[in-house]
């Protein structure tokens, strides 16, 4: 099958955490206007439940993932600052 470019560059949750070299797990992302499942390899093993970025795409609904954390989330709260 071909690279499905599509799913580069989204967001997904795992449902099987990977296993590094030793395997892949799954991971459920939204695209296409609904929701799909793809088989998800990473260099390390991640567990069910990570937030994960694809970064690549094998083809045969198999793509190649890293861990996602949204630096939005982790911006430090100051309460008596003001942005304006």
């Amino acid at each position: 099958m071909a690279r499905d470019e599509a799913c580069i560059g989204r967001v997904g949750v795992l449902t099987v955490g990977t296993r590094g070299g030793d395997g892949p797990g799954e991971v459920h992302i939204k695209i296409r206007g609904g929701s799909e499942s793809f088989l998800a390899w990473s260099e390390k093993p991640l567990p069910r439940g990570a937030t994960v970025l694809v970064i690549e795409s094998r083809g045969d609904r198999a793509v190649d993932v890293i861990e996602w954390e949204d630096s939005l989330d982790e911006i430090p709260r100051n309460p008596g600052l003001q942005l304006f």
